[in-house]
């Protein structure tokens, strides 16, 4: 048997589109149901446990029902199946559940390791559908690879998953293809997004590197400043001009959804539930469309202004960004978040670990206020500091003249090339 998935070095993660019969499509909601489901019962079991364990006062049934709990934590597989039967169904994927409560204790392990992401909650039901499954391969496989599992590649169109049986697919890179025979599949998560589009993601694992190991010989280094007014702007002066998608969109969007409100505020009125509403389902397919593509173009455009820094240099350093907190600054809350800066450094940081390149974030303190040349900093000898609207400015020590962007990225590549 080979290598297991942790073992192996290289790890890579792709999504495609996969196109389900009416059939395939039934046994997804029921296992995504099933998954969602299972989930909720151990949030419920672990709940009700924390509730009766601070009943100090010695009752029996309450005693009783403390251990029946915690026996049936201990298996939950077996003990939430054994009083629900409908889970032992056959068309349901036991790997299904098995994933689903992998994810609650996760969920559990994540909050005690980062206390801000919260205790579990009960997932509620949604238009989106989701469930995992894994590959697993026959102890008499030796070198486990995209063609000999339980989730294998029947040829360049088909995938065969369990219990949805063979699917066509669509989107695989042509990379992956050519070299499926070193790679193995872990973790599949089958899904649906909100326009009942559906897809595949597969957690793959090789021996070798995904891509390319291109090693730049000019060692070049570059810094690079993310701001509202442009993308960002590069130590090297380029500006990449900020798309603004959502703004191109908001109105078309914002009509779409009043339309949308109307519709459910009609079957309300009329008694009728709003998953039987045709009209409603209708609105709202036309709804979740306008923002699928906003979200592909953004994705589209921060991947390929990531990929291209990262291939042709070989430090990229950025500054730190708290989201949460820009965010609460209504007046650019919405250009924050169409901008989508977190999003674009986790690209950098995944990407620059592929390419075999290095990626860096400095503290921005000051990285605005202060002259590249001389360091004199904004603020001090009776000097005011710089506001948004101050888009060049003069240094009141060297009279330098600077372009308020391409200086901020300059002294972010000068904080991330000396040593820390």
């Amino acid at each position: 048997m080979g290598q297991t998935m942790a073992q192996l070095p290289y790890h890579y993660g792709v999504k495609v589109r996969i196109f389900p019969s009416n059939e395939q499509k039934r046994l997804i909601k029921r296992n995504s149901d099933a998954s969602r489901f299972i989930y909720n019962e151990m949030n419920g079991m672990n709940r009700e446990l924390y509730q009766l364990k601070r009943v100090k006062i010695p009752i029996g049934i309450v005693q009783q029902r403390i251990q029946t709990l915690e026996q049936r934590l201990k298996n939950p597989a077996t003990g939430i199946s054994n009083i629900h039967g409908w889970l032992n169904d056959n068309v349901l994927d036991s790997l299904m559940k098995a994933n689903a409560i992998k994810n609650y204790r996760a969920a559990w392990k994540m909050f005690r390791k980062v206390h801000q992401s919260g205790t579990p909650v009960f997932h509620r039901k949604r238009t989106e559908q989701k469930y995992q499954t894994s590959c697993l391969y026959p102890g008499k496989v030796k070198a486990p690879n995209m063609i000999n599992g339980s989730v294998r590649l029947l040829d360049h169109q088909y995938i065969q998953v369990p219990k949805l049986g063979r699917l066509r697919f669509r989107g695989m890179p042509a990379k992956l293809l050519a070299r499926k025979q070193g790679i193995r599949i872990g973790t599949v998560t089958i899904s649906m997004d909100a326009t009942e589009r559906y897809y595949v993601s597969l957690q793959l694992a090789s021996e070798h590197s995904f891509v390319i190991q291109t090693v730049s010989k000019s060692q070049t280094a570059i810094g690079i400043d993310l701001n509202t007014a442009n993308f960002l702007t590069d130590s090297n002066g380029n500006v990449v001009a900020n798309p603004r998608y959502y703004r191109s969109v908001k109105g078309k969007l914002a009509k779409a959804q009043r339309k949308l409100s109307r519709r459910a505020l009609r079957a309300k009125k009329e008694h009728r539930q709003l998953r039987n509403a045709k009209n409603y389902q209708k609105q709202r397919r036309i709804v979740a469309d306008i923002q699928r593509k906003v979200a592909n173009r953004r994705s589209n455009f921060l991947h390929l202004v990531s990929t291209t820094l990262i291939k042709n240099h070989d430090l990229v350093v950025a500054e730190e960004l708290r989201s949460k907190n820009l965010l609460r600054n209504h007046a650019l809350a919405m250009s924050i978040s169409d901008v989508g800066w977190r999003t674009f450094l986790g690209m950098l940081t995944y990407k620059a670990t592929l390419y075999g390149k290095k990626f860096e974030t400095v503290n921005p303190r000051n990285t605005t206020q202060t002259c590249h040349d001389c360091g004199f900093i904004m603020g001090s000898r009776d000097t005011h500091k710089l506001t948004l609207a101050d888009r060049a400015w003069t240094c009141p020590a060297c009279r330098m003249q600077h372009v308020r962007d391409h200086n901020a990225a300059q002294n972010i590549l000068a904080k991330g090339i000396i040593p820390r």
